[in-house]
C-alpha cells in the first residue's frame, strides 16, 4: 500500500496549512475515522494498522489528510435532518418519542483496540449495533439519540476492557449481557415509556467490563439544576426577611422600654 497514491476526498477539518504541526487531537481524529472504517470492512486490518501507526507518528497535517481521503469521514455526507435542538444543544424531553425514531444509523458498529469510541450527542442509533473494546473503552450514550426503529439491540463485546452505556430514565431497557471473570452491570434494566424504543442491551464481558447506567439528559439536568439553585435562593430570601422581622420586632421592644423607664422618671 502507498499512502500518497490514495484518491482524492472528504478529510477532517485539520486547521492551517498541510505543514502546520499536528496535535494530539488531530491524531485521534484521524485514528477515530480508521477505527469506524475497519470495523465497517473498509478498510483490512494490515491496511488499518499500517494508517493507523502513521497516523500516530505523524507530525503534520500534510502526513495525516493522505491517511483517510478514500475513506467517508463522519458528518462529510448529507444525513437526514435531525429534530432542531434546544439552546443547550441536545434533544429535549418536549421533542417526544415519535420525532426521534427514524432514519438513517450514523453507525453500525464502534471498535476500540488499545483506544477508545464515544458514540454520543444527537446521532442516529441503528437496530443493531454492535461495540468491541479490545485492551480500550468507549461510551455509548443514548440520552440524545434518535432511533432506526422500535427495537434496538446493543451488543457489547470487551477484553481487558470496558464500554459504558448511558442511558436516559424514561427509555425503556433490558440488560442480558454475561461476564466471565468480568461484569457486565445488569441494574441498569428498567421499563420506560411505552411510546419510546424498547432497547436490549447484550453480550459478553472477559477480564472486563459493561456497564449500563441511567442519567438525565444535559437539558434536563440543567433545568433541576436552576430550579434547585431558584428554590435555595427562595428559602436564603424567606430567612432574610424572618432575621428582618426578628430585628423590627427587638427594636420595637427595646423602644416600649426606653418609653416606660421614660414614664417612670416622671
Amino acid at each position: 500500500m502507498t499512502i500518497e497514491g490514495f484518491p482524492q476526498g472528504a478529510v477532517p477539518d485539520l486547521p492551517g496549512g498541510s505543514q502546520m504541526r499536528a496535535s494530539d487531537a488531530e491524531r485521534e481524529r484521524i485514528a477515530e475515522v480508521l477505527r469506524d472504517a475497519v470495523a465497517e470492512g473498509r478498510l483490512d486490518m494490515e491496511e488499518f494498522e499500517e494508517r493507523l501507526g502513521a497516523a500516530y507518528t505523524a507530525r503534520t497535517h500534510a502526513q495525516l489528510e493522505p491517511l483517510i481521503r478514500d475513506l467517508p469521514v463522519p458528518g462529510a455526507a448529507a444525513a437526514p435532518a435531525p429534530p432542531s435542538p434546544d439552546a443547550t444543544g441536545g434533544l429535549t424531553a418536549r421533542d417526544g418519542w415519535a420525532g426521534r425514531i427514524g432514519g438513517a444509523p450514523t453507525s453500525r458498529m464502534a471498535l476500540a483496540i488499545m483506544g477508545g469510541f464515544q458514540r454520543k450527542g444527537t446521532w442516529t442509533a441503528p437496530r443493531a449495533f454492535t461495540a468491541l473494546a479490545v485492551m480500550g473503552g468507549g461510551e455509548i450514550d443514548l440520552r440524545e439519540a434518535r432511533f432506526e426503529g422500535h427495537e434496538i439491540v446493543v451488543r457489547c463485546f470487551t477484553l481487558m476492557g470496558g464500554i459504558e452505556v448511558i442511558v436516559p430514565p424514561d427509555l425503556e431497557t433490558h440488560v442480558s449481557g454475561i461476564g466471565i471473570m468480568g461484569g457486565f452491570d445488569h441494574r441498569g434494566s428498567a421499563d420506560g415509556d411505552p411510546t419510546g424504543p424498547r432497547v436490549t442491551i447484550t453480550g459478553l464481558a472477559v477480564f472486563g467490563g459493561v456497564n449500563v447506567q441511567r442519567k438525565l439528559r444535559r437539558e434536563e439536568h440543567k433545568r433541576l439544576k436552576a430550579e434547585r439553585r431558584r428554590e435555595k435562593e427562595a428559602r436564603r430570601e424567606e430567612l432574610r426577611a424572618a432575621r428582618r422581622e426578628r430585628r423590627a420586632e427587638l427594636e420595637d421592644e427595646r423602644a416600649e422600654r426606653r418609653a416606660r423607664r421614660h414614664d417612670w422618671g416622671h
